[in-house]
């Protein structure tokens, strides 16, 4: 069945609107699979049918899990360690240095992985703080990881993982953190406590006025899917997320220098992260 060119553009624009993700011409695609794809489960037989169907759903059940299908969840524990490294060697001391040596010391972490996908992220800066802090039990370490995909969402919170989605995890924190059961990993309650996922669309203005007084936000690899317009309005947004001093770490792909000039650029050592001042 072939997706004509102004369903493409109607459906491509109601998801930009919806919730900021822009389809190029060279991913019509993948759209037009996960079009068919859902048109099979709801019996819909043509494109337009199902364009209305997501359009007028006055519930949007449909569109939501239709955007659900759209989201990529490529992710693993411990991903990108060059600049996890850089955060827990290089930055995170720095705050913690920060707090110890406050008028009314605060021995209080704020983490959100944004665009979490199953969960891998903010569980492995779990364990990353776990094992970095000299006694993190005086601590008091809070990390959200948020994902617009309700689906995904329910894999984060079950935390449980494969072998592939463990694979870079050191065998003595793998032992520490997981427990393995015929190739199937749990996470330990250890790091379930002190991680909380909830689902967010980065539109949606009232959740994202919830999320305040972060000390760190990761928001890697997830801009390059919106237009520079989109991208502005979230940059801006995550800025009123952290605190005065709070640091923003974006994917490799990512520059901040082409969205916003709020955050300065600070390269400690290796390591290049954006501060709010």
């Amino acid at each position: 069945m072939i997706l004509a060119s102004e369903d493409f553009i109607k459906f491509r624009d109601l998801i930009h609107e919806k919730c900021g993700i822009y389809f190029e011409e060279k991913k019509q695609y993948l759209l037009k699979k996960r079009i068919e794809d859902r048109m099979k489960v709801t019996n819909t037989k043509e494109h337009k049918d199902y364009y209305r169907l997501i359009k007028y759903d006055p519930r949007g059940n449909e569109l939501n899990i239709f955007i659900d299908s759209l989201t990529t969840n490529e992710t693993y524990f411990f991903r990108e360690m060059t600049q996890l490294n850089g955060f827990v060697n290089d930055v995170l001391p720095l705050v913690l240095e920060e707090k110890k040596k406050a008028i009314v010391p605060m021995k209080k972490l704020k983490i959100w992985s944004a665009a979490c996908s199953s969960g891998c992220e903010p569980y492995t800066l779990a364990v990353l703080l776990r094992e970095k802090l000299t006694n993190p039990l005086e601590w008091t370490v809070q990390i959200s990881g948020t994902d617009i995909s309700s689906h995904i969402l329910q894999v984060c919170r079950n935390g449980i993982y494969t072998e592939r989605d463990v694979k870079d995890v050191p065998p003595a924190l793998k032992r520490k953190y997981f427990e393995n059961s015929d190739g199937q990993y749990k996470i330990s309650k250890t790091l379930k406590d002190i991680v909380k996922f909830s689902q967010l669309n980065f539109l949606d203005k009232m959740m994202m006025r919830s999320m305040r007084d972060f000390d760190f936000i990761f928001c890697r690899n997830v801009l390059i899917y919106f237009t520079d317009d989109i991208r502005k309005k979230i940059v801006s947004m995550l800025y009123d997320s952290l605190r005065p001093g709070g640091y923003i770490f974006l994917g490799h792909a990512d520059s901040m220098s082409r969205i916003s000039a709020a955050f300065k650029l600070e390269k400690i050592n290796n390591t290049i992260t954006y501060k709010k001042e």
